[in-house]
């Protein structure tokens, strides 16, 4: 099924420049909210259309879901893939970094992380790229006229990090994690930016820690499991860091929902294992 795997990746870069193509007369809210209860925007809705067409048509691929429709759409046998058709599209009105992420299943949905055979996303950044995750590594293209070519092969975290990111309200974080935090910001530089793939990818590219936090007021956490922290944990283990609910790794869990949310942390093993003892 390599040969599935390698379209599913190619169709997602052929319609990546259509996303951001479309982005600049979609900027306002559709008038919907998503399953999550968020509202959104018309880019949501046009990425996932275009998503879901140029992915349910991929021979191999048997359903197709987003966080962004209720239910799971039958595309015939194969692999199940989850997406986050435009992740941080809140960053759209400022005009700030945004991406799409996809995890490809080899089970149904909703599934565990180690059920994963490869995940990615694409960041929509000053040049648009890929970081791709197969078979234990993580490649990194640039995406141009709907096509990849190699950036960098098998991407690994610095042993030095470098870079933090955190999310949620500071006031919101429970006392645990906010101890950590005033640790890591004494050692890191902040840099976080409201899309979590935007913030992770500062992470596999100079080392250190992306964390969403269970808050005091969302205990469950924010992100979602099948379409934002298995697909990007499995990217991040790949290339040699950590992920966590602060327990366990994220691939680890095992789902009760589709639109299933989880506290996630992501980063360099030494950052993450701090992180999991604080939370002890």
């Amino acid at each position: 099924m390599a040969d599935t795997i390698d379209a599913i990746r190619d169709a997602v870069a052929a319609t990546a420049p259509e996303i951001r193509a479309g982005l600049p007369g979609r900027r306002e809210a559709s008038g919907a909210e998503n399953p999550s209860g968020e509202r959104q925007l018309a880019a949501d809705e046009y990425a996932d259309d275009l998503l879901e067409a140029r992915l349910g048509a991929v021979d191999g691929v048997g359903a197709y879901a987003s966080e962004e429709r209720e239910g799971v759409v039958d595309a015939g046998e194969g692999y199940s893939v989850a997406v986050d058709p435009l992740d941080g599209s809140s960053n759209l009105k400022p005009n700030n970094v945004m991406g799409t992420i996809v995890g490809v299943y080899d089970a149904s949905l909703p599934a565990a992380g180690r059920d994963l055979v490869a995940a990615g996303y694409v960041l929509y950044g000053p040049i648009t790229t890929m970081a791709f995750a197969r078979d234990g590594t993580v490649t990194e293209y640039l995406v141009e006229d709907g096509s990849v070519t190699t950036l960098r092969e098998d991407v690994t975290l610095p042993d030095d990090p470098t870079v933090y990111g955190f999310g949620g309200r500071v006031p919101d974080w429970p006392d645990e994690f906010a101890a950590y935090a005033d640790e890591i910001e004494s050692e890191l530089k902040l840099r976080y930016g409201g899309a979590m793939i935007g913030d992770v990818n500062q992470v596999l590219t100079y080392g250190g820690v992306f964390a969403y936090p269970a808050l005091q007021s969302a205990p469950v956490g924010k992100l979602r499991l099948q379409f934002e922290c298995n697909p990007v944990g499995y990217v991040v283990e790949s290339a040699g860091g950590r992920s966590s609910n602060g327990r366990k790794s994220i691939l680890d869990i095992d789902p009760d929902g589709l639109h299933q949310r989880t506290p996630v942390y992501l980063g360099n093993e030494s950052l993450i294992d701090r992180l999991e003892a604080a939370l002890d």
